[in-house]
C-alpha cells in the first residue's frame, strides 16, 4: 500500500481538489484507492458526494484500535472509497499531542486499511500541526501545491526546512505549481523560474472553472470534464506521482 499526503501552508491553493482528482485517476487506473480526509472542513468528503460524518469522531478514529469497515464510504467513482472527515477532526492535533505514542495514531489507521487498498490519498488540513508532523513520517510522498507567487515560494522554503528538521528525507517532498494563471506575466515568469531553478514536479495545474465547480457537481473534474486543461494537467501530475511510487 502506498500513502500520499497532500498538505499546504494555507487554504485555497488547490490541495483538496488535487487530492480528489488524483484519487479518481488512481481508481480509474485500476488501483484500489481510498481518500482519507483529515481536514475538519471535510472538503474532499463533500467533493465526492459523501456525507461529512466520521463515525465515532476523531477521538475514536485516532485514539483506539478499531475496525474501520463501518466508517468507510463508497464514492460515485468505481474503486474509490472515502474515509470521511468532519468537524471533530479539529481535535486531531490535541489527540495526537496527548498520545504516549503519537506516531502510532496514524500508522494504526494506515495499517488497518493497508490490506484493502493499493493507494491512500490523505487530504491534510493546511498548516503545520501535530498531525502533519506525525504524518510526514508515515507516508511515501508529500505533495505540496504552490501558487506561483513570491510569498508562496518563500513559504515553501520555510516549510521544507521544518519537514526536514522533523526527520523526513528531502526526497519525500514533491511540490508542484497550482492555480497557474498564464494571463498574468508574474505567473508566467515564475513558472519558468521554478522549472529551471527548483526541484518541482513538471506538471502545473491551471486555474480552472471546471475545478471550481467540483464541490457543486460532487464529481472529480477528471471524470466530469476529462478534456479540460485542468484534467490534462492533473493526468500529467498523476503520471509523475505514479512513477515516484513505482506503480504499474
Amino acid at each position: 500500500m502506498h500513502a500520499v499526503a497532500l498538505t499546504a501552508l494555507k487554504g485555497g491553493v488547490g490541495k483538496t481538489s488535487t487530492a480528489v482528482n488524483l484519487a479518481a485517476l488512481s481508481a480509474l487506473a485500476g488501483h484500489r484507492t481510498l481518500v482519507w480526509d483529515i481536514d475538519p472542513q471535510a472538503g474532499a468528503t463533500a467533493c465526492l458526494g459523501v456525507k461529512p460524518k466520521l463515525r465515532g469522531g476523531a477521538q475514536r478514529l485516532l485514539g483506539s484500535d478499531r475496525d474501520l469497515t463501518g466508517s468507510i464510504r463508497r464514492s460515485s467513482v468505481e474503486g474509490l472509497d472515502v474515509l470521511p472527515g468532519d468537524y471533530s477532526l479539529r481535535e486531531a492535533d490535541v489527540i495526537v499531542s496527548g498520545s504516549r505514542r503519537p506516531r502510532r495514531t496514524f500508522r494504526r489507521v494506515l495499517a488497518a486499511v493497508g490490506k484493502d487498498y493499493d493507494v491512500v490519498l490523505i487530504d491534510c488540513p493546511p498548516g503545520i500541526g501535530a498531525s502533519t508532523e506525525v504524518l510526514v513520517k508515515a507516508v511515501d510522498l508529500l505533495l505540496i501545491p504552490v501558487v506561483p507567487a513570491p510569498l508562496d515560494l518563500r513559504a515553501l522554503d520555510r516549510f521544507a526546512e521544518v519537514i526536514v528538521d522533523l526527520g523526513a528525507p528531502p526526497e519525500l517532498l514533491a511540490p508542484f505549481l497550482s492555480q497557474v494563471d498564464r494571463r498574468k506575466p508574474l505567473h508566467r515568469k515564475l513558472v519558468e523560474e521554478v522549472r529551471t531553478t527548483r526541484h518541482f514536479l513538471a506538471a502545473a495545474i491551471p486555474l480552472s472553472s471546471a475545478v471550481e465547480r467540483m464541490p457543486l457537481e460532487q464529481v472529480p473534474t477528471v471524470v466530469a470534464a476529462p478534456r479540460s486543461l485542468a484534467s490534462v494537467a492533473l493526468r500529467d501530475l498523476w503520471a509523475e506521482v505514479s512513477e515516484r511510487l513505482g506503480l504499474d
